[in-house]
């Protein structure tokens, strides 16, 4: 696994801010970022293409739909996990990020 080269102090300690739920889905969201789209993106970037091997991923962290309630297939979570979910796919890659959050908007 590649090193993660983003390490930010968190100098307003917003990390405290944060349910224990919180964290849980954005150390998985990032997790999964650091595992699976870090160490490919540069690659497709460079041949102008989109890793599709991702979406399932994707799918599995929650990125689709999050704030669905679960009785219609979505999560149930709140618009925070949402917005840290995004968040930390950016992290890996814009384009990434986008497709996750205009899937959610469609729905």
């Amino acid at each position: 696994m590649k090193p993660d080269l983003f390490e930010a102090p968190d100098y307003y300690n917003l990390d405290e801010l944060l349910s224990e739920e919180h964290k849980l889905v954005r150390d998985a969201a990032r997790d999964w970022v650091k595992r699976d789209v870090s160490p490919i993106i540069e690659e497709y970037a460079q041949k102008a293409e989109f890793p599709t091997q991702i979406v399932k991923g994707l799918a599995e962290i929650g990125a689709f739909g999050p704030y669905i309630p679960v009785e219609y297939g979505g999560a149930g979570l709140d618009q925070i996990s949402y917005g840290l979910i995004m968040q930390e796919i950016e992290r890996g890659d814009s384009g990434v990020r986008s497709t996750a959050s205009v899937q959610s908007s469609l729905v």
